[in-house]
């Protein structure tokens, strides 16, 4: 897939043009097109220029650049603008929040040129009175720093899934496999992941390792042998393959899935069994005499546990409750019922609320909530309380001719710097469902982001918290906010904590949201949708849902639309609200 790198393309257009100043608007688009581009779940390859179009930020102008890309491998005004600004700036701009004028002003006053020439400068105040850059500022570029050092070491998961399937269908075209299999953290759907694991079965393993270090995403053979080899792909990402026998797949499957606590917890359980667990089988140990490993069930099996999922596998309590009969029955893809977090034209969106609706439907959905932005959030067309009444009729119209789906009309309401809401309580309670979030101030200190929070769910109206801690992995580090209060007052209240699906955000991340759990609080799991691709995000949420341990029951958006608007009300009810 070419969406990473055309998306840091264009984010690097909108760095140049900031730098020297152009047309605002300009800017905002190639912004705001970079971030939806790397979260697309599908090839931009296999997209028509219709549905290129669709894409929120991308025109025409945008799609042309795109098929360029596509079509040549380069994109001309990328090309020069480059030329026009010194190269260490560009490394400097790997900052979270280190703005290019910024970053410009850095290089030009100490000629800094590498991250540990910044890091030293920072750490010896040399970066105080550049451009305004105060004690806090250094302080928050300190913290930028030491996140890009993690991130060269692991990348989101939603850039390395993707990757990952891209090497197994070549993989299925060119080499004659039996079995493959993801493995590693990325099927246990670990946010950020260090590498690419791939197992994998088949008659003629050297011509496997021969079509695997061949293949068009590889730079660099680390090791080649007859079974097994280790590449590079794009940025460095090594990524390992292994060919194992038939007999053994399953056994190799799970070792090689891991965690490696998880692991050797396994094979301390079988030790006490009197077998031996490795990525070749189980065995018994007096005779060595092989008791199976075919199929990855075996593992379990054979040391008395059900099937632990993968995405449980982290040594927190899956083996005792595996143990006790008590492993979760997660939530499923098949299990969600609506999208209560959806943007349309209305706002920053890319299609109507009919296209939207019909989208939703096709992917089996059977209720979404459109939830455009409020009037604080100029940048994405909010709406006013006199658009949001016009945006009522329409969803009323909408859904007299339609009986089989439901359209919710909500909004994503900002929370403002002192605690308030974008819209007073007599817009709110006309609506069927308020989302509530962060947009702005994230450099406010941990109680003060946390008082915010706190207020917009004591408000009655107040359904579901978007996206709560305000992370873009890789990009922006969460703000800081007492998460623990968070959840107890989303309990107390009753109200919603979302999983939202962004494959950059995952936000609750699978912790918080196992924590909500044990709580009581509900969760929500959103795409945020602004183009019908991102529908497909879904599965991502899904999988924080499931490795916080969710259940139906814990997720709002598993309800069947009758107990969802009793949900939704019982909230109001209980601040004696109608």
């Amino acid at each position: 897939m070419e969406n990473r790198e055309i998306a840091r393309m264009f984010s690097d257009i909108a760095d140049i043009l900031e730098i020297k100043e152009d047309n605002v608007f300009k800017i905002r688009a190639y912004r705001k097109a970079a971030l939806n581009l790397d979260g697309l779940t599908r090839d931009l390859a296999e997209l028509s220029h219709k549905e290129l179009l669709e894409i929120p930020g991308v025109g025409a102008d945008l799609a042309a650049k795109i098929e360029e890309y596509l079509q040549t491998g380069a994109m001309a005004l990328h090309d020069k603008l480059k030329e026009e600004i010194p190269a260490g700036v560009f490394t400097l701009l790997a900052v979270p929040d280190l703005g290019p004028k910024t970053a410009k002003a850095i290089y030009d006053g100490l000629q800094v040129t590498s991250l540990e020439e910044l890091e030293r400068a920072a750490n010896e105040h040399r970066l105080i009175g550049i451009r305004g850059i105060q004690q806090k500022t250094e302080e928050n570029i300190l913290r930028g720093i030491a996140s890009v050092k993690r991130g060269r070491e692991r990348q989101p998961l939603g850039h390395m899934l993707p990757a990952a399937l891209d090497l197994v269908a070549a993989l299925k075209s060119r080499a004659p496999l039996e079995r493959i299999e993801i493995a590693g953290s990325i099927r246990r759907r670990v946010d950020c992941v260090k590498d690419i694991d791939i197992v994998a079965t088949s008659p003629d393993p050297e011509r496997v390792m021969d079509a695997f270090v061949n293949l068009p995403q590889v730079q660099t053979i680390t090791m080649r042998g007859p079974t097994r080899a280790s590449v590079a792909i794009r940025e460095g990402v090594q990524v390992d393959l292994r060919v194992v026998e038939a007999e053994s797949f399953g056994a190799a499957l799970a070792y090689l899935t891991g965690s490696k606590p998880h692991n050797v917890r396994l094979r301390e359980m079988a030790v006490k069994r009197g077998m031996k667990i490795n990525e070749y089988g189980i065995f018994r140990d007096e005779d060595n005499e092989r008791l199976g490993g075919a199929n990855e069930e075996d593992v379990y099996r054979l040391l008395g546990l059900p099937f632990v999922p993968p995405e449980l596998r982290e040594d927190r309590g899956e083996i005792e409750a595996a143990l006790a009969g008590a492993l979760p029955q997660l939530v499923t893809l098949a299990d969600i019922r609506g999208d209560l977090h959806v943007h349309s034209k209305w706002s920053d969106g890319a299609h109507s609320i009919a296209a939207l609706a019909e989208a939703a439907r096709q992917r089996g959905l059977r209720y979404l909530a459109v939830t455009d932005h409020s009037q604080g959030l100029a940048v994405a067309r909010g709406l006013t309380a006199e658009r949001l009444r016009e945006q009522a009729l329409e969803i009323e119209a909408w859904n007299r001719e339609h009986k089989d789906f439901r359209v919710l009309h909500g909004t994503e309401m900002d929370i403002q710097n002192d605690g308030s809401l974008d819209f007073p309580d007599e817009v709110l309670k006309k609506l069927d469902i308020v989302v509530a979030s962060i947009h702005s101030g994230f450099a406010h200190d941990r109680e003060r982001m946390t008082a915010r929070i706190v207020a917009a769910m004591r408000n009655p109206w107040v359904s579901i918290i978007a996206h709560p801690t305000g992370r873009l992995i890789g990009e922006r580090e969460a703000y800081q906010v007492d998460m623990e209060q968070v959840l107890q007052v989303a309990g107390e209240t009753g109200t919603a904590l979302e999983i939202n699906c962004y494959p950059l955000r995952l936000d609750l991340n699978d912790r918080y949201a196992r924590r909500a759990k044990e709580l009581g609080v509900t969760v929500a799991i959103n795409t945020d949708t602004h183009a019908s691709l991102q529908f497909d995000t879904l599965s991502y949420g899904v999988s924080v849902a499931q490795r916080g341990w969710l259940e139906k029951s814990d997720v709002l958006n598993a309800l069947e639309l009758p107990e969802l608007l009793k949900r939704l009300a019982a909230k109001r009810k209980r601040a004696g609200n109608p």
